[in-house]
């Protein structure tokens, strides 16, 4: 697949019901098809929001969202969305649920995946019988089975147990390499999505602060300890000092002056989002792939 999966320029969101309370402001990125995105940030950052307005369920106050080159209304039929709350019919059983996912999707279904998905689940098992585990087990069916080509995944994992969130997070995977699949998944927990994904977005503020490839994003920063001085010409993410000692996570501006005594390393994923976090004010970083100003400035020459 080529192109954008998901182009959000100047998303804004504001929620009447929570006293005005502004979510989204000036939210501007671009994800490409065929990636493995992890949607991250603290609880409340507009992770859900945003993912809702992707899926066509909520309309931005402010901007424009394509999906699929397309308007998210008319994208739904390409894409499949799985909330936090996993809405299922609690009066159907496993066995017919399955069944009116079929229905609903008679061109695209897949009832193999379906079934492989919900194999440890009882077939006459009712929907309101069935643990959170498991009905977040029968939503992924159904989202799979409908073999979309994104697929938004709103805090999936987060009431599996270790075993059967590593056996789903193996069948994302697969279905991504498989059929091109672009799954974006949003997480508060970092280590659910390390090593799963190959693209990261990290939004806090109401805006992307971390937009890209994740090998790029980390490749970007550099770990310096050494004596405390001058960390110029490199920008400042964060910074700490001990005794005379100085730790600072830093985006690069040219090579590191090795003779004043920095002693350099490759940060983690986790200590590259955890330093953004705490450092509100330091500059975002999207990288081309990422950047809708990137595609104006190439359609504009």
């Amino acid at each position: 697949m080529t192109g954008a999966a998901i182009e959000a320029v100047g998303l804004g969101m504001t929620y009447r019901s929570r006293g005005g309370s502004r979510v989204l402001r000036d939210c501007s990125f671009r994800l490409p098809a065929g990636r493995v995105c992890a949607l991250v940030g603290p609880n409340g950052a507009g992770k859900s929001t945003l993912l809702a307005i992707a899926a066509g369920f909520l309309r931005p106050a402010e901007g424009t969202v394509r999906v699929l080159g397309l308007t998210p209304p008319d994208a739904r039929a390409r894409m499949a969305f799985v909330a936090q709350d996993k809405p299922l019919y609690p009066q159907l059983t496993v066995t017919e649920t399955l069944w009116a996912g079929a229905e609903l999707n008679p061109a695209s279904w897949d009832q193999d995946t379906a079934e492989r998905i919900t194999e440890p689940l009882p077939g006459g098992a009712k929907v309101r019988t069935l643990s959170g585990g498991q009905r977040t087990r029968l939503a992924l069916a159904l989202a799979l089975g409908k073999r979309p080509e994104l697929l938004l995944l709103d805090e999936p994992m987060a009431d599996l147990d270790p075993l059967a969130r590593h056996q789903l997070m193996g069948a994302l995977m697969a279905e991504s390499a498989e059929h091109g699949t672009t799954i974006v998944m949003s997480s508060h927990i970092l280590t659910e999505l390390e090593g799963a994904c190959d693209y990261l977005l990290l939004v806090d503020g109401g805006r992307i602060r971390l937009g890209g490839e994740t090998d790029d994003l980390i490749a970007a920063h550099t770990l310096l300890t050494g004596p405390v001085g001058d960390l110029a010409p490199h920008t400042v993410v964060e910074s700490r000092t001990t005794g005379r000692q100085l730790t600072a996570l830093v985006r690069r501006e040219g090579p590191v002056d090795a003779s004043a005594g920095w002693e350099t390393a490759e940060p983690s994923l986790e200590e590259l989002l955890l330093a953004h976090l705490r450092s509100p004010d330091a500059p975002p970083l999207l990288t081309p792939s990422a950047d809708t100003r990137t595609r104006e400035a190439v359609s504009a020459a």
